[in-house]
């Protein structure tokens, strides 16, 4: 996401690398470049005007001029302003004050609604809430099924009114009998998938006011395509006048290099961007944090979401039982299998090295298939729960039987055993440097005493 936007914003910074001050002539030019590169990616020509202006002002302040690096220096400024622009802060979903607490989901048909309730439910549940889920969208054909395979996948109840085998058309009444339901069932959360069109029209503007009406939700969110640019902000905009809505969901944010309607759209509406979806699959929705998606856009990565996405797979003991046998060199081909699966559940590969510093503008060249790992997941399986746990064991005649029961050769074999001792290898150095360091620290302290 945002990767030619990325490309244009580093392209201006550069022109003030390496001098050695901020000037009205290098700030000029800068912001000639980030002006350009701003509405290049459809972000609205206000918000540009009031973003630039903010930031030369405050690079021309007189705090800058004494800075030892203009550029680092610039760079916050444009990181703290893209922060702001962005929304400043996370914002989490309104609670009900008794349960449940009731979300109702509105946008444009094709936004990605039905797709966006399914991971939301999924998101839910795997923070140990009991989602229900109501199919209020009663026009659109399979819409039903639609829903019922996004959420009804993740283990998520649909709660739907039909008569013959048809969706009966009532809107309203599928989403009060649903609060009953949830209410009746002990469900925590009751999410309400409305009716979107081609455009914004009367019709279904008083069909969402009507549901507003009949369940009073503590949550509304808006769910816009964020591919459709500054047509996204407009719609936005007559939503909110009508829904007055609690916060804003930017869909297929994986496939729009540009961010114009995520730069955009909380200044116009001024309601938070509380959820990002970023593909296709029921975990690929996070919660928006305008800070990190700030440090992202400006190729600094985004290692607090790094770390959150590696401790959701990896627990305090799996992790603790890890270090020891790498400690000791204890590490075998069963962990490297078992570690390897944890990192394929932290999301696409390219979005996760994305998220580390210095990798994010090294990767988008970079084409990584999401079966990278295929082959060495394969020779490891091929191999007996032995020769997984004693490596060493592995000699000729075992190379061959694993490259044929993986369907691969016996140079795979032998180049994954060569990565694997040298892996080894790096972790007996290290545990030899630590070592190092644990009696110069302690010849210190000893030194210190006497």
């Amino acid at each position: 996401m945002f990767e030619s936007l990325s490309e244009k914003l580093e392209s201006a910074f550069k022109n003030v690398s390496g001098q050695g001050k901020i000037t009205e002539l290098n700030v000029a030019e800068m912001m000639r470049e980030i002006r350009r590169a701003l509405l290049d990616a459809d972000v609205n020509y206000e918000v540009v005007k009031t973003f630039t202006d903010k930031v030369k002002e405050q690079a021309l302040g007189e705090a800058v001029l004494t800075a030892v690096s203009p550029s680092q220096m610039l760079v916050k400024i444009v990181s703290d302003e893209l922060t702001y622009l962005l929304g400043g802060e996370n914002v989490g979903l309104n609670k009900g004050a008794k349960s449940p607490t009731v979300i109702l989901i509105a946008g444009l048909q094709g936004s990605g609604k039905t797709t966006f309730v399914g991971k939301l439910s999924y998101l839910l549940k795997s923070k140990g809430s009991n989602p229900l889920v109501a199919a209020a969208d009663i026009y659109r054909p399979a819409a039903v099924q639609q829903l019922q395979a996004v959420a009804g996948g993740v283990g998520v109840p649909v709660f739907t009114l039909q008569q013959d085998g048809a969706p009966i058309q009532d809107a309203v009444r599928v989403a009060k009998e649903a609060l009953a339901e949830a209410k009746s069932k002990g469900n925590d959360y009751l999410i309400i998938d409305t009716a979107g069109r081609l455009a914004v029209d009367e019709a279904m503007m008083k069909e969402v006011e009507e549901i507003k009406k009949a369940v009073n939700p503590d949550e509304i969110l808006f769910v816009v395509d964020a591919m459709t640019g500054q047509d996204a902000v407009n719609t936005a905009k007559a939503f909110n006048d009508r829904l007055d809505f609690d916060g804003v969901v930017l869909t297929k944010l994986d496939g729009d290099t540009r961010g114009g309607a995520a730069l955009s759209i909380r200044s116009i509406v001024h309601k938070p961007i509380k959820f990002a979806s970023t593909g296709e699959k029921p975990d690929a929705l996070i919660p928006f944090h305008p800070e990190r998606m700030a440090q992202r856009i400006l190729g600094m990565g985004d290692i607090v979401s790094f770390v959150e996405k590696a401790q959701e797979q990896f627990d305090e003991k799996q992790a603790k039982r890890l270090e020891e046998k790498m400690r000791k060199l204890e590490f075998d081909f069963q962990d490297m299998y078992d570690q390897l699966q944890r990192i394929k559940k932290m999301g696409s590969m390219k979005d996760v090295l994305g998220m580390i510093p210095g990798l994010g503008n090294q990767m988008k060249d970079v084409e990584i298939e999401e079966d990278a790992f295929k082959h060495i997941e394969a020779l490891i399986l091929g191999m007996t729960p032995e020769e997984r746990q004693k490596p060493h064991i592995i000699n000729g005649s075992r190379r061959k039987r694993i490259a044929m029961g993986s369907g691969l050769q016996v140079s795979d074999v032998n180049n994954l055993i060569k990565q694997f001792d040298q892996m080894k290898k790096m972790m007996k150095t290290m545990n030899k440097l630590q070592s190092s360091k644990r009696q110069m620290n302690m010849q210190n302290i000893m030194g210190g005493r006497r």
